[in-house]
């Protein structure tokens, strides 16, 4: 190890203790015999398990010297683009607003746009188009295919 790279080596190690305890919080969950097949365990087991290989590999990386110090050559960074954030966390906000309100389709189709637009979009009708067809298509696979009701809202006797 270089020095210098503790700080990276604590990083790692602290990311895999937390998918330490993702499997551990995950092993606690209850769990009945009516799940044939994948139980309500099945995710967060996946998550820490891959929370842990990714805490394994920050943990080796700092081991052979480190990533923080590549990052300080880089000191050209463009200025902070406060526009571009604020329309990112308008659309995180506009979603938590409306989700309740208008429902899962309409709620995330508005964010879709807003988030686009603050990645640099120029065109919000064709983004409105394409968020309606993925956050549509999303809403039919939870509801149709899992069973899963994520809140249709003012679509719900639409859809």
């Amino acid at each position: 190890m270089k020095p210098g790279a503790g700080p990276d080596l604590a990083v790692g190690i602290c990311v895999v203790l937390l998918g330490a305890l993702c499997l551990w919080q995950a092993s606690v969950i209850p769990t009945t015999p009516l799940y044939a097949q994948v139980g309500p365990k099945f995710v967060p087991y996946l998550v820490g398990g891959l929370v842990m290989v990714i805490g394994g590999g920050l943990t080796l990386s700092a081991l052979r010297g480190g990533w923080s110090a590549e990052m300080e050559e880089v000191r050209d960074a463009p200025p902070t683009n406060w526009r571009a954030l604020g329309l990112v966390g308008a659309g995180l906000l506009a979603n938590l607003v409306l989700i309740d309100w208008l429902g899962f389709v309409i709620a995330a189709t508005v964010q879709f746009v807003l988030v686009a637009a603050g990645f640099g979009s120029r065109r919000p009708g064709r983004d409105l188009l394409i968020g309606l067809a993925v956050t549509l298509g999303a809403f039919l696979a939870f509801d149709k295919l899992l069973g899963v009701n994520i809140g249709a809202g003012i679509l719900e006797g639409i859809l």
